[in-house]
């Protein structure tokens, strides 16, 4: 059963709360906690997948007992309930919750969420995956320099000019963020000279994925991944990551659900990288096995590992506290049927974006062929009601592709 922590310091909330969730008695176990120290002990006295707090309590407040459960129990789900102006603000900023639900909280998003954060919890915290990351002794960390980004964008006047400043401070961490906007996906007309242009040209929160993506590659490029390993699975993210944004936004959504879209698209593969650092000759065999027998890699590595690079990019994006969505994005991108949701996201963006690009490095250069090859989850975008749009997202894979080396 589903282990649910809910936290309120609002008796009635509580109570409320309580009578929404009663018809999930028999698929969850519930445990209702008035404050945060109840609920401190409830996590020493068994472990829970999921933990639901409210924002506002006295003493320790939501966030602050939500950075406990995720240094003391990171197997744990977070969500944190919050109002509007809070949730608009903690969505620009590195909290401590893996997705936030802002009030007034509409009951069947509420369910909802706690449900799809109990499929992707448990989902990372399969043994297979535990006993594989356990023997990884490193695991590449956020970049400070995303971190001091993420605290400038916080502050309303964030400037183009310090933004520039605090990343090209680190001359590394620039050459990579310009390589990444210059690349041909990105589709821009002009020559990107330093990051003070590419802030101009596409905006400050556009650098966040770009920080983010650079910081990580540069770290696995100077570990023992083959040169010509990374060099592939940055191509191939970047092409990914690209056009799920712009699925995203031809489907409506809006900037930050667009912005993850393409996060999660450049780190979808991520996974591999670790793996290819950590197990080296071991890894490669793998693939080379896979590539030989005409067999899906995901297959080989969950034969061999008992889990995927799906997992384990999954896995680490909880570590670092992502918003759920980009977590889903990248654990489920092979699996995206194992998604409770019923509407486009980030996940479909970047599912549909790996599949056509997977295609057309095939060869397949329009679309009728590209709607012959690639390798979409029929189920999930029937699920969806989305399967009249292949077409249309067939022709945007197709354009970029024409553009792109």
């Amino acid at each position: 059963m589903l282990r649910v922590l809910i936290v309120d310091d609002d008796a009635e909330a509580l109570y409320r709360t309580q009578r929404l969730l009663r018809g999930y008695r028999s698929d969850w176990q519930m445990k209702f906690c008035f404050g945060p120290e109840p609920a401190l002990d409830a996590l020493a006295m068994e472990p829970y997948d999921v933990v639901v707090a409210d924002l506002k309590m006295p003493g320790a407040d939501g966030g602050e007992l939500l950075a406990c459960v995720r240094d003391l129990y990171p197997d744990a789900i977070r969500l944190l309930v919050c109002n509007q102006a809070e949730h608009n603000e903690l969505l620009r900023s590195m909290g401590p919750a893996h997705q936030y639900l802002a009030k007034p909280v509409d009951p069947v998003l509420f369910r909802d969420s706690i449900a799809r954060a109990g499929i992707i919890g448990k989902r990372l915290s399969k043994p297979g995956l535990k006993a594989l990351v356990s023997q990884i002794s490193t695991l590449p960390s956020l970049p400070s320099v995303f971190m001091e980004l993420m605290r400038e964008l916080r502050d309303p006047n964030a400037s183009v000019v310090r933004v520039a400043q605090l990343i090209g401070s680190d001359v590394a961490m620039t050459a990579k963020v310009l390589q990444l906007v210059n690349s041909s996906f990105f589709g821009l007309t002009v020559h990107v000279k330093d990051v003070h242009h590419a802030a101009a040209l596409l905006g400050l929160n556009a650098l966040k994925p770009l920080v983010l993506s650079a910081g990580v590659f540069r770290q696995l490029e100077e570990s023992r991944v083959p040169a010509a390993l990374a060099e592939q699975v940055l191509e191939h993210s970047l092409a990914v990551g690209c056009l799920a944004k712009r699925l995203a936004e031809a489907e409506g959504l809006d900037r930050d659900q667009a912005d993850n879209a393409m996060l999660a698209g450049i780190l979808h593969d991520i996974g591999k990288l670790v793996l290819a650092d950590y197990f080296g000759l071991e890894y490669a065999q793998v693939c080379l096995a896979a590539e030989s027998a005409d067999l899906p890699l995901l297959n080989a590595e969950l034969d061999q590992f008992s889990a995927s690079h799906a997992d384990i990019g999954g896995y680490l994006l909880g570590l670092w506290g992502l918003p759920q969505e980009l977590i889903e994005a990248v654990a489920l991108h092979h699996d995206p049927s194992a998604h409770e949701g019923t509407a486009f996201s980030p996940l479909t963006a970047v599912h549909v974006a790996n599949a056509l690009v997977h295609a057309t490095l095939e060869g397949d250069s329009d679309p009728e062929s590209l709607r012959m090859s690639a390798k979409y989850d029929r189920r999930y975008l029937s699920r969806l009601r989305c399967e009249r749009r292949l077409s249309d997202w067939e022709e945007i894979a197709t354009s970029m592709a024409a553009c792109s080396p």
